[in-house]
């Protein structure tokens, strides 16, 4: 069935290499890697997770396929357009289609504008729409996200965290769009407001027809609102499957690492259970050896590991995985 779905994004080969200034004694130029050669697709209509460690790319990647970043090569094609090399006024008609949701709810607005004023903007720049009627739609996106009409003259440090995030969604849901990227959108909340902001998501999602990257640390919480997860390891995608069978049949050795650090709330069955502890050295983002990049840290290593990049490839159904153990 997943097969015959049309695919909102996809992307291939993607990079996105960060320059740093060098020293009088260190010769050529050095980049970071932050996505290196990276190629998925998102459904429309589905939530597509991204996990992994701190540092590994997944905001940096989220902010390349909506063009905050430019991309240093690969394609990104949104609706089967490539907007990878599109400039400003190329990617004008792209940029109301696709919105973001930020992790920091209270840095993301802007402190001297009320909220009528934060969901108007995007509305007045992407929109041929009166004064008046941006004013209806604006009262109207509020009460899809839970405030109210007279919450349009405050100011976002009125508000809790949790509604500065909804205000947040607010506006990234102001011009109508097609795909919202997710990044970290719930971290800085309490665990109660998580829980009623990923709600509130699925019920958008269903009532508009939208199609997210949930970008998140929080494992369970991935499994939970993602349809399909990607794991994400120093700038490369190492495995790709649907939800429930990346937690069931975890391939990838850093995934199963991952998932074995996920908190068991019984005392008596954490203790007694077999975690995978990852140890060993994290590599340097910006002198790659060649090979598998998680090596240093894996304990299934071999000799073709530290020779080869292993590639994503195609385990079963809609199960991907870059390890040379398959």
């Amino acid at each position: 069935m997943m097969e015959t779905r049309q695919k909102l994004i996809e992307v291939k080969n993607l990079k996105k290499y960060f320059p740093l200034k060098t020293s009088l004694f260190k010769k050529g130029k050095q980049v970071v890697k932050a996505v290196d050669n990276v190629s998925f697709h998102i459904y429309k209509g589905e939530t597509f997770g991204l996990v992994g460690e701190s540092g590994c790319g997944k905001s940096t990647l989220g902010r390349t396929l909506n063009r905050l970043y430019d991309p240093t090569a690969g394609e990104i094609r949104f609706d089967g357009n490539d907007i990878a090399t599109l400039n400003n006024k190329g990617l004008q008609p792209y940029r109301k289609r696709m919105q973001m949701i930020f992790q920091d709810p209270y840095s993301s607005l802007n402190p001297f504008m009320t909220v009528e004023e934060i969901i108007d903007e995007p509305l007045e720049i992407h929109t041929s729409l009166s004064k008046s009627e941006r004013k209806k739609v604006i009262v109207d996106i509020l009460g899809k996200v839970g405030l109210k009409k007279e919450d349009m003259g405050r100011l976002p440090h009125e508000f809790s965290g949790g509604q500065r995030q909804r205000i947040g969604i607010a506006r990234a849901l102001s011009t109508n769009p097609d795909f919202i990227i997710c990044d970290e959108a719930i971290s800085a909340l309490d665990v109660s407001i998580q829980a009623q902001v990923i709600n509130l998501l699925e019920d958008l999602q269903k009532e508009l027809n939208l199609t997210y990257l949930f970008v998140a640390h929080d494992l369970s919480m991935v499994r939970h609102i993602s349809d399909r997860i990607g794991v994400m390891y120093l700038g490369k995608i190492v495995e790709v499957s649907t939800s429930d069978e990346l937690y069931d049949k975890p391939l990838h050795p850093y995934t199963q690492a991952l998932l074995s650090a996920i908190p068991i709330p019984d005392p008596i069955k954490a203790q007694n259970s077999n975690r995978e502890i990852i140890t060993g050295e994290l590599p340097s983002p910006i002198e790659m050896e060649k090979g598998c990049r998680f090596r240093s840290r894996c304990p299934f290593a071999k000799p073709i590991c530290g020779e080869i990049d292993p590639q994503l490839k195609r385990v079963d159904g809609e199960h991907y995985v870059a390890c040379h153990l398959y």
